[in-house]
C-alpha cells in the first residue's frame, strides 16, 4: 500500500510574499471525509501578528462563507519557519478553504497545502501535484 493511492493533495495557496489577509483556493470535499491543512511560513517580522483559519460555504464561491469555531491559529514574531497544521473532519458543508490574516503593517510570506483523505472513491489522481513519481521498492543506484 502507498499513501498516494489514498489522498490528494491541492495547492491552497502559493507561496508569496503580502502585507494583506489571503483567502485560500476553494476546496469541494465531496467524498472526501477529512482534509488536513499545512501552512508553512518564512521569516516573521517582529511585532507582526495574524492567524489561519478555516472557513466553510455551500457554495464554491464562498459568497456566504463561515468562519469554522475552534480552528484559528495565532501566527506571530518567533513563529518564523513553523509548520502550522489544521485537521479539518467531515465539515458540515462541502467546500472550505483555508484564510490568513495579517495585521496589514508587516509582510509575511506563507504557503498552505490541503491534503483530502479518506476518499469514497479509490484510487484517486494526484493532478494537483506539480511533479509526481511512485517508487516501489527501488534498487539504490544512481538518481
Amino acid at each position: 500500500m502507498n499513501l498516494s493511492n489514498y489522498i490528494k493533495y491541492t495547492q491552497g495557496l502559493a507561496y508569496a510574499s503580502a502585507n494583506s489577509s489571503r483567502n485560500g483556493a476553494t476546496l469541494d470535499m465531496q467524498g472526501w471525509d477529512g482534509v488536513l491543512v499545512l501552512c508553512k511560513c518564512a521569516t516573521i517580522a517582529a511585532g507582526a501578528s495574524g492567524d489561519i483559519h478555516m472557513e466553510q460555504d455551500t457554495a464554491s464561491g464562498m459568497g456566504s462563507y463561515a468562519d469554522l469555531e475552534g480552528t484559528k491559529q495565532v501566527i506571530q514574531a518567533g513563529d518564523s519557519d513553523k509548520l502550522f497544521a489544521i485537521d479539518l473532519y467531515r465539515p458540515l458543508e462541502r467546500y472550505v478553504r483555508a484564510v490568513i490574516t495579517k495585521d496589514g503593517a508587516n509582510a509575511q510570506a506563507e504557503t498552505v497545502l490541503y491534503i483530502q483523505y479518506t476518499g469514497r472513491k479509490l484510487p484517486v489522481s494526484n493532478m494537483g501535484a506539480d511533479g509526481y513519481e511512485l517508487h516501489v521498492s527501488p534498487t539504490e543506484g544512481t538518481k
